[in-house]
C-alpha cells in the first residue's frame, strides 16, 4: 500500500521529520519525508496497509512540540518500491 500524507500545523524546526524517520523504521514503512515549501511536511509512506494505518496515527501526533493541525492522506495500491525510508531534501 502506498500513501501520500500531508502534514499541516507547527511541524518544520521541531524534529518532526526525525520522528517520521524513527516511527518508520519501527514500523518497517519505506518511503521518504520532505519539508515544503509552506511549511507543511511531506510524508510518503509504503508497507502492509495495517501498519500504515498505525504509523499515520503516529504522524497525527507527531513529536513532543509538534502541533498538527491538520493531516491529508491519499492512498494506492501502487507501490514504487521504496528501500528504506530517509529524509528527501
Amino acid at each position: 500500500m502506498h500513501a501520500e500524507i500531508i502534514i499541516q500545523g507547527v511541524v518544520q524546526g521541531v524534529g518532526y521529520r526525525f520522528f517520521a524517520i524513527q516511527k518508520a523504521r519501527e514500523y518497517g514503512i519505506t518511503g521518504y519525508v520532505q519539508n515544503l515549501q509552506d511549511g507543511s511536511v511531506l510524508v510518503v509512506a509504503e508497507g502492509p496497509k495495517g501498519l500504515l494505518n498505525d504509523y499515520i496515527k503516529e504522524l497525527k501526533i507527531g513529536p513532543r512540540a509538534a502541533r498538527v493541525t491538520k493531516v491529508s492522506i491519499k492512498f494506492s495500491e501502487k507501490e514504487k518500491g521504496y528501500k528504506n525510508f530517509s529524509v528527501k531534501f
